[in-house]
């Protein structure tokens, strides 16, 4: 029995869902926006004031919203670095997980461990632009200063956590969180001080990692405060995926994640090798094209939009009449085509009408998540149904083609705040002492039907032209 409350802090702004911790029901809701100034050209900016998830927290609990709940569960922003002095004050604003100033770092790092398989051995993952361990590496490299007087690392979450809690001596943070560090391994759920030390020049104090359904606390008014977690573990908590599900996200970029019974660990670097929020794994692969392959489509034929970009695709039929993109357009991350370019195979009179190439677009960017998701597969994940998230899982195209091209049951969910409520389900964990069976997400049901062997000759005929292009692009991941 009880009331709890699961609060998102994303990039842009605070959801709180108020929910009955035995079904899960919604009570209540609240929302406010982050008070930032734009950065550069209108943009995000590059550095956040960490009292401004403060200020947005209050405004969206406003109102007597959190009156009568018993536990808090908080989800923010993966990624984010908060770097603390030896008092607990910011050293300098927080670095959010989207800042692209730390790209050289990465590489700097990658070089300074002994290459990408060095990483993938050590914690998991190859650093990149977002990961904290990279941020820290820009902070050596670029504020010295700054970079001299970190004592205490925290992400968003774990932040959000030690302020609810009244800053205790205690600090606190989860393994979903601790996972995308670049300096806690999954397989081992141990952190790596040497990394930091590689990365800033000096040890610094890092938090406590929390098991699934432990409190980081309890306010002096009697409020639990559960551990806390990322955006991608909350998320997954509230769909309710298991064992046998995979996530594929589809935004300008794309990912497929997997619950999974243990880390992976990839020399070949696809695969990162994340914790989740119940005691299992979320290993996860990333295409660098997804949507913004449809939305370069769309300009070339002068559409308004990837909704007009849909229906001209429907007019079309499974395989495009031989067309075929491989959507590298960024080059490609998986598979690991850093400099190359899209291509579109198959030109023939008859292939060459504006459905045809519009349907193309769309195999082609579902057949590249298709490649993702068979790396995991060839390291045993089993993978029984797909959740397809992001806005484009909406569009007809995509619910035609998905099932068929997965060879898979593919649950679209209704749209919903499911970070919240995933951390919303872990208060009501902390709360009662054990893992909530909360219903799982209301969502459409696609199944692949009599059509399974036409996506299959689909994504035959998307490997051969990808194979004669780029010869043995998979080798090193076993796909």
């Amino acid at each position: 029995m009880g009331i709890v409350a699961g609060l998102d802090s994303s990039p842009d702004f605070t959801r709180i869902v108020v929910c009955d911790a035995d079904s899960g029901a919604v009570l209540k809701q609240g929302y406010a926006p982050h008070p930032l100034e734009s950065g550069e050209g209108g943009g995000r900016p590059a550095d956040v004031d960490p009292q401004a998830w403060l200020l947005s927290l209050g405004e969206a609990a406003g109102g007597g919203l959190l009156e009568g709940v018993q536990a808090i569960g908080v989800s923010a922003q993966q990624n984010a670095l908060v770097p603390l002095d030896s008092q607990g004050n910011t050293v300098r604003p927080a670095m959010p997980g989207g800042d692209k100033r730390t790209q050289a770092a990465a590489a700097d790092l990658i070089d300074r461990l002994g290459g990408r398989e060095a990483w993938a051995q050590a914690v998991g993952c190859v650093p990149q632009a977002m990961h904290p361990v990279t941020k820290l590496r820009w902070l050596a490299r670029n504020e010295p200063e700054a970079a001299q007087r970190v004592a205490l690392v925290l992400q968003a979450h774990d932040w959000l956590v030690w302020q609810l809690l009244g800053r205790p001596s205690r600090r606190t943070t989860d393994r979903g969180g601790a996972s995308g560090t670049g300096y806690w391994s999954a397989a081992s759920g141990s952190y790596r001080p040497d990394l930091v030390e590689l990365a800033l020049g000096h040890q610094v104090m890092l938090p406590e990692v929390l098991g699934p359904g432990d409190a980081a606390g309890t306010t002096p008014e009697g409020l639990i405060i559960s551990a806390g977690t990322g955006e991608t573990m909350a998320a997954a908590f509230g769909l309710g995926v298991r064992q046998g599900d995979a996530v594929v996200s589809l935004g300008a970029s794309g990912s497929v994640m997997a619950v999974h019974h243990e880390a992976l660990v990839d020399p070949s670097g696809m695969i990162t090798s994340l914790a989740d929020a119940t005691g299992m794994h979320l290993p996860v692969v990333h295409t660098l094209n997804a949507v913004r392959a449809l939305r370069g489509t769309a300009d070339m034929l002068g559409l308004s939009g990837i909704e007009e970009l849909s229906d001209l695709a429907m007019k079309s039929t499974p395989g495009s009449h031989g067309l075929v993109m491989l959507p590298y357009l960024e080059g490609e991350k998986t598979p690991n085509l850093p400099h190359t370019a899209g291509t579109l195979s198959g030109l023939r009179r008859e292939s060459m009408k504006p459905e045809h190439l519009a349907r193309a677009a769309f195999e082609g960017m579902l057949c590249g998540l298709g490649d993702a998701m068979d790396v995991l597969r060839a390291r045993g994940v089993e993978v029984r149904r797909i959740f397809l998230l992001g806005a484009a899982a909406e569009l007809p195209a995509v619910q035609a083609a998905a099932p068929m091209l997965f060879g898979t049951q593919v649950v679209v969910p209704q749209p919903a705040d499911y970070a919240a409520l995933g951390a919303a389900r872990q208060a009501a964990w902390a709360l009662n002492g054990q893992l909530p069976q909360w219903q799982g997400a209301a969502a459409q049901v696609l199944e692949p039907g009599e059509e399974l062997p036409v996506g299959q000759a689909v994504r035959q005929q998307f490997t051969a032209v990808r194979e004669q292009t780029h010869p043995g692009a998979f080798d090193s991941a076993g796909a």
